[in-house]
């Protein structure tokens, strides 16, 4: 796809893999940055969910490198298979009902359930073919505070939601209660193979 055409173009259209319909675009990360917005946001068919994803989600994300073309009635076609598809579906983080693209994911900013910011997410760690950590960047007060590293890895699975204009993402609890976690132990101290 030509890299010409807006996401004002894409919005509201449905996708299609072959005549298979995989569901519909409704927008894209807000960030500044391009290379932090490399995929659009895709409300995904309950049957497309059910069958290609190992837990199904209401959202997930799909890469701009794989739209195809506008078809004349108005639908997207995707250049590749289902299960191309699936495959990078598999690489992405969940949070809440939705899953993320890791270039929608870095440069988030990360807030506690207190709406107090802490840092901001630079890098992804997998285990095992898995998302576990995310590499957060800490604002010197936080670090400070707190007696942490300037760097820390957090466990994905402490994030509960995204927000859509703000470009964040809030954790569960506070950061406190994080760093006290066996699985931030784990993944800040302990020995887990990376790949």
């Amino acid at each position: 796809m030509d890299d010409e055409i807006g996401i004002e173009q894409l919005i509201d259209r449905e996708v299609f893999v072959g005549g298979k319909l995989v569901g519909v675009v409704r927008g894209q990360r807000f960030s500044p940055r391009k290379e932090h917005v490399r995929s659009l946001r895709l409300d995904v068919s309950a049957e497309v969910a059910e069958e290609y994803m190992r837990k199904p989600a209401f959202t997930a994300p799909l890469a701009r490198d794989l739209i195809h073309s506008l078809q004349a009635d108005g639908t997207i076609k995707i250049s590749k298979s289902m299960r191309e598809l699936q495959r990078r579906w598999r690489n992405t983080i969940r949070i809440d009902e939705g899953l993320y693209a890791p270039d929608e994911m870095v440069g988030r900013a990360v807030v506690d359930n207190d709406s107090n910011e802490i840092g901001k997410i630079v890098g992804l760690k997998k285990i095992k073919r898995t998302f576990k950590g995310a590499f957060i960047k800490l604002l010197p007060r936080v670090s400070y505070r707190l007696g942490l590293p300037e760097e820390v890895l957090i466990p994905v699975d402490q994030f509960s939601r995204t927000t859509a204009r703000l470009d964040e993402v809030i954790l569960s609890t506070s950061l406190e209660r994080v760093t006290s976690l066996t699985s931030y132990e784990r993944l800040n101290f302990g020995a887990d193979e990376e790949e």
